[in-house]
């Protein structure tokens, strides 16, 4: 599956480079630009893999002049087209569709090619990106790295991770999550996301967070050093300052916690796997817990807490059951 999403992205590519070229020639007619339009609308990877070609034009040495030629033009697309003028630029604008078509064709295009990174449960690892940012992942957690020469973004697919981000106030790090985006230029921030919320925690720096309302970003909060915002799908957002040592304690393999339903707590161990802890009644569910524990050893958490509360603690292969 992964194979044939590439070659398609890939057939798409080079297509998209084809059509920049043809769209760059002095004979380019109303015929070219309808069967351009009928391209684009064959396939929903189309209009992106044009964007990608474009973008890689907009880089090459000399582009802005022609496009400034081409500026008053009224025709579609307002992007690179043909130059009706003779002379330098016109070469330049084949020589450029030319290059264009190279660099796709060869599977040059860094700059939007995505990178995926993540961790199985009770995993963590650490990567520096291009830009020199670094991405530190939780258990089971899931990242996508898509950079352009105008944005750094990242989409954090499922998980937790933290981000230290290499300050560049001409491309802005944008990590995604749903439909919700967090905005930094130089900081140092933690992202969590549940299966029915959100949760951002700025350390150091000023991130933005918004949410996606149809076609526009609505913001939620600027976020300062120490605040942490929590949102979900039903809109209520809740701003509050928790001790930031506690919501980074897992990249140093601990959970710290303070005064929490049992129930919560259990269910913070599970995320690290492969020993699960499950709670037989309810009513367990609802003691309080406090205390340091390793991430690796749900186990030794569960017979403390057998311990302190005289719970029966029972294990069967890889899962504890507490019970009365």
């Amino acid at each position: 599956m992964v194979r044939q999403q590439t070659a398609e992205r890939e057939r798409a590519d080079a297509e998209a480079a084809a059509w920049l070229a043809r769209l760059q020639h002095d004979d380019r007619s109303t015929d070219t630009e309808a069967a351009f339009q009928r391209w684009l609308k064959t396939h929903p990877d189309h209009q992106a893999a044009f964007d990608r070609a474009t973008e890689v034009w907009e880089l090459l040495p000399g582009a802005a002049s022609v496009r400034q030629a081409i500026a008053a033009n009224d025709d579609y697309p307002a992007r690179p087209v043909a130059v009706k003028k003779a002379g330098g630029r016109r070469a330049f604008a084949a020589v450029a569709a030319a290059s264009v078509a190279a660099m796709v064709a060869a599977g040059a295009l860094w700059i939007s090619q995505p990178t995926v990174y993540e961790t199985l449960p009770g995993e963590q690892q650490v990567q520096t990106l291009s830009d020199g940012s670094r991405v530190s992942l939780n258990t089971d957690s899931r990242v996508t790295v898509a950079y352009t020469p105008g944005q750094r973004r990242v989409a954090l697919d499922r998980g937790e991770a933290l981000f230290d981000v290499k300050r560049d106030p001409k491309r802005p790090f944008i990590v995604s999550v749903g439909g919700s985006e967090v905005k930094a230029l130089g900081t140092s921030f933690l992202v969590r996301r549940n299966p029915d919320h959100t949760a951002v925690t700025l350390i150091e720096g000023k991130v933005e967070v918004s949410r996606r309302e149809g076609d526009t970003l609505e913001r939620l909060a600027i976020l300062a050093p120490g605040e942490r915002l929590t949102f979900g799908g039903a809109g209520r957002t809740v701003l509050d300052k928790p001790v930031v040592d506690t919501v980074t304690a897992w990249r140093h393999g601990e959970v710290i916690f303070s005064d929490i339903a049992l129930r919560d707590a259990a269910g913070e161990l599970n995320r690290y796997g492969p020993v699960r802890i499950v709670i037989a009644d309810p009513e367990i569910g609802e003691l309080r817990v406090s205390g340091v524990f390793e991430t690796n050893d749900a186990a030794e958490f569960a017979v403390a807490v057998a311990q302190m509360n005289r719970l029966k603690a029972r294990r069967s292969g890889e899962t504890i059951t507490l019970s009365r």
